[in-house]
């Protein structure tokens, strides 16, 4: 073996031999065993791995990989989304480029360059998915667009559609006027920043005076439909129902009293636009019974801006043509001149913009499909209640009823070239008929070649395409054996913000098209945030790349990549200092290992996940440790006898019963977290047991066996239990650290009698055996081990160097550890570095320890030197005393506990309290010494 641990010498070479070898396809397709089935939530074919993926992705390969060796007939299902709007994006971007637009390929010339795209360039996520160890069976891969995809998804709409669920209608969408679509709210970012509200004066139609109302987007005033006021406010009671002269344009609007209204807020009355305000356009369905309402123009509903967000042909001539913004400030001009602007005032609001193209988003009043989903939500509801499917953590339950109780229609449409077009033709007179194709549509309605029709542009929601993942990627609606062996799938593992975009449509879908849940389980996770719990964001400039961290990067090149693509060079200077100030040295090469490890032990119930990457820097090191302990453990065992020969006699002391023993508790430990997703307390588990048990005391007890008088068959015993507890640790860690795992397991399993072991991947999750649990062995050696430390904590103490022989003397104990004393003596004298074990007369000056009942005492006369050891100590003290003297005046300071982050200042008095005790505990070292004297 190599001296130190290189994940970069072992990773791909690994991940290679797996793939090729077919080892992540199902095993047992001959129904033997029970299916275990995980879907990828598909990623975008233009993506690329990022810290949210890497975590979830590191969740469902743990369970993958631990359900395999388990022996279920394990199918993980990889595939990608054409993710409709970014993949478009890209293509026109390059053609940009080549001073073009998709316009002039025309929409079959465009589709074609998007597949070439793809087969090109849209397989890098995948590629990185691969780096992370995840075991996906790349053999079924899938792609929403594949033609057995698409045919799901033709047929879920056409029955949809025919069953009357599916319809088209004119409503309110978030729409993007630079993409020129209707995008999702999980595609709408809103953010905080600085505008301003104007206070309008809009007289009565009457004369007799006006009211006040504000807006942050005067422009739309053109588009009003009512004044609205508290049904219950005194002060514009006599008002209701009469006419308001809406400014800048010749058309009269009601005042309606509505609930809606806050009196408390502004004047308290509140204009009402609505095709153009969410909030408006719930009003409005409210009211628009009313006759003051019907009798508007269009009722109302006056949509005033073009697909590129410009005043269109409904607005007074003046403004008709120009940029809202443009006409905002037009608008507001006119208002002054008439006298009817009352003040403006800086007003801080939340911006929803497109998380595409940043472009503020418009509520826009639009023909759009939509899916009426209540009925398909009542049926997802109550396989939540009954059990069929659970979420983890159960408190994720209510949050999808409250969503799926309050469920709006889906809009489901988009005015994109690239995804699943419409299955939908018009006729002259705008009837829609819908079918597979226009030839099973003439069919099916009876139309003669003389009737014209033209095909639906728009292409489907590619949450619609999703919707239908666990079904269609096992072969729905054909009667596959994939589709038989594993649907259901078994569990669902996603992020808490697509419960309603995509967890609910595939329960419904899943329940409407096959009578089945899609999946038994749904366990959440959180989102990866930075070290202080922000959210990672590039204009932050605390965006980590899993693949940086996996490989390592240099600082230049990490400034590089996190400030390209920013326009506002204060900001790139920003980022480039602070990425500098905590990365002077670029990031070391962790292996995807280490991260692995981080993420699992990070991965408990709550909804966020703080990234340190210190944290990484400790799991790297737990790699070291464990191939280093795999170093030491076949230098002994090489070319000497295991005990593999049954003819041979092995004996086993305490520490190998103990270690045993020790190793299926933490067997049995490690699969009841793994069984509940406590993966943070699963990860927790095998890193003590290696960290703490195997590698700092069994390692150090084997060697008293291995390198004194003990009998052949004793250091058989030794040598057999060093193997074959570090073979199942192997096994046992392996869903969580793949790469490394098998590549020592590869050396190790010989010499634990291995013989037929391929991968360390298909072979047995070790499972406890409770008859190997002996509590007596336990206590022994937790006696043991006090005695040890206890003398080791001395030394430390009085700064005793650790290898120099001491006298240790004992007094007390109950019967059974004096048999300890005389049993396990050579493990104390070895470890300890005992010189001489002798009873003590209390009457010598000694420092102390206890184990258990029993007294541990080290006469220091000869051992120190007190005044050396005294000023020592001092120096210490004057060193502490001054750092508490320093952070006090620092959290004494007003300024500084009001300004610096919260965090910064736990931090700072959480230093206090440690330096407070350490003072604590070197006075009582000095007062120790100086009675020495």
């Amino acid at each position: 073996m190599d001296k130190t641990y290189d994940p970069k010498a072992i990773e791909t070479r690994w991940y290679d031999y797996w793939e090729s070898a077919g080892y992540f396809r199902p095993q047992h397709m001959d129904d033997s065993a029970e299916p275990f089935c995980i879907m990828l939530p598909p990623p975008n074919v233009t993506g690329t791995l990022h810290m949210g993926h890497a975590f979830n992705n590191t969740i469902m390969d743990s369970l993958t990989r631990y359900h395999r060796m388990r022996g279920y007939n394990t199918l993980w299902q990889p595939g990608t989304d054409h993710a409709g709007i970014a993949t478009q994006m890209v293509v026109e971007r390059q053609l940009q480029g080549e001073n073009k637009s998709r316009h002039d390929l025309g929409r079959e010339k465009f589709i074609e360059r998007v597949w070439e795209w793809k087969q090109e360039s849209g397989n890098t996520i995948t590629t990185q998915l691969r780096r992370l160890g995840s075991s996906l069976d790349w053999s079924r891969e899938r792609f929403t667009l594949n033609e057995d995809l698409s045919a799901a998804v033709q047929k879920v709409f056409i029955d949809l559609y025919n069953e009357g669920l599916i319809y088209r209608g004119k409503r309110l969408v978030n729409w993007d006027p630079v993409l020129h679509t209707a995008i999702s709210d999980l595609e709408v970012l809103s953010e905080e920043e600085q505008g301003q509200l104007w206070h309008m004066k809009y007289p009565l139609a009457d004369g007799s005076g006006h009211v006040i109302v504000a807006t942050t987007r005067p422009e739309t005033l053109l588009g009003d439909a009512a004044v609205a006021v508290h049904p219950d406010d005194e002060r514009y009671q006599s008002i209701i129902g009469q006419s308001i002269r809406l400014p800048l344009t010749d058309r009269t609007i009601p005042v309606i009293a509505d609930n809606y209204v806050d009196p408390e807020f502004g004047s308290g009355c509140v204009k009402i636009t609505p095709a153009h305000d969410f909030n408006d356009y719930e009003v409005w369905n409210r009211h628009s019974h009313e006759a003051a309402i019907q009798a508007l123009d269009n009722g109302g509903l006056i949509n005033i801006f073009t697909i590129d967000a410009a005043m269109n042909d409904s607005v007074p001539e003046q403004y008709r043509g120009l940029d809202r913004f443009e006409a905002r400030k037009r608008i507001v001009a006119d208002l002054e001149t008439a006298g009817l602007l009352e003040k403006t005032e800086a007003h801080k609001l939340m911006v929803p913009r497109g998380d595409r193209s940043n472009a503020v988003v418009e509520p826009y009043l639009t023909n759009q499909w939509y899916v009426k989903v209540a009925p398909l939500a009542e049926p997802a509801i109550q396989a939540v209640e009954d059990g069929r499917i659970r979420f983890v953590p159960e408190n994720w339950s209510k949050t999808y009823f409250e969503w799926m109780r309050n469920i709006q229609d889906w809009c489901i449409s988009r005015q994109l070239w690239w995804g699943h077009r419409i299955p939908a033709w018009y006729d002259a007179e705008e009837n829609i008929y819908v079918g597979e194709s226009e030839q099973a549509v003439r069919a099916q309605y009876k139309l003669g070649d003389d009737i014209s029709l033209r095909r639906d542009e728009d292409v489907l929601d590619t949450w619609f395409s999703s919707a239908l993942w666990p079904m269609s990627t096992l072969g729905w609606p054909q009667d596959t054996p994939e589709f038989r062996t594993f649907y259901p799938t078994s569990v669902l593992v996603t992020g808490f913000d697509i419960i309603f975009f995509w967890v609910a449509r595939m329960i419904m879908m899943g329940l409407k098209f096959t009578g089945e849940v899609p999946f038994r389980e749904v366990y959440i996770h959180g989102l990866v945030r930075d070290s202080e719990g922000q959210k990672m964001s590039k204009s932050k400039g605390n965006v980590l790349d899993p693949i940086d961290l996996i490989d390592g990067i240099d600082i230049d090149t990490l400034v590089k990549k996190r400030t390209s693509g920013l326009m506002q060079l204060q900001q790139a200077d920003k980022i480039e200092k602070q990425t500098r100030k905590h990365f002077p040295d670029g990031i070391n090469a962790y292996g995807t290992d280490s991260l692995r490890f981080t993420f699992a032990s990070l991965a408990g119930p709550g909804r966020d996940i703080k990234f340190d990457i210190g944290r990484i820097e400790g799991y790297r090191n737990y790699c070291n440790k464990l191939w280093n302990a795999s170093r030491y453990v076949m230098m002994s065992i090489e070319d000497q006898d295991t005990g593999l020969d049954e003819s041979s006699p092995v004996e086993l002391g305490l520490a190998e019963h103990w270690i045993i023993a020790r190793l299926q508790q933490t067997e049995r430990e490690v699969a009841q977290q793994l069984e509940h997703y406590r993966f943070d307390l699963a990860a927790q588990a095998i890193y003590e047991f290696t960290w703490d048990e195997y590698c700092d005391w069994y390692l150090e007890l084997s060697k008293v066996t291995l390198t004194g008088d003990s009998s052949a068959a004793a250091q058989r015993g030794t040598r057999r239990t060093l193997v074959r507890v570090l073979e199942a640790l192997l096994r046992l860690a392996h869903p969580i650290i793949p790469y490394i795992t098998e590549e020592l397991w590869q050396r190790v399993a010989p010499y634990a009698g291995i013989k037929d072991g391929e991968t360390i991947m298909l072979q047995p999750y070790p499972q406890a055996d409770e008859s190997r649990i002996d509590a007596t062995v336990l206590a022994a050696v937790e006696w043991v081990k006090a005695f040890i430390l206890g003398v080791r904590r001395i030394r430390a103490e009085f700064n005793i160097a650790p290898g120099k022989p001491l006298p240790v003397r004992f007094t007390g104990g109950n019967a059974q550890e004096q048999s300890w004393l005389d049993e396990y003596r050579p493990y104390l004298t070895s470890l300890a570095k005992i010189e001489s074990l002798e009873p003590w007369n209390e009457s010598d000056e000694a420092a102390t320890a206890l184990a258990g009942d029993m007294t541990i005492a080290i006469p220091l006369a000869g051992l120190i030197d007190p005044q050396a050891e005294l000023a020592r100590l001092q120096k210490e003290l004057d060193k502490y005393r001054n750092d508490r003297q320093r952070i006090s005046a620092k959290l004494e300071n007003s300024s500084f506990v009001d300004k610096a982050p919260a965090a910064v200042v736990d931090k700072e008095r959480q230093r206090c309290n440690e330096i407070e005790a350490a003072i604590v505990k070197l006075e009582q070292q000095y007062e120790r010494i100086e009675s020495l004297n």
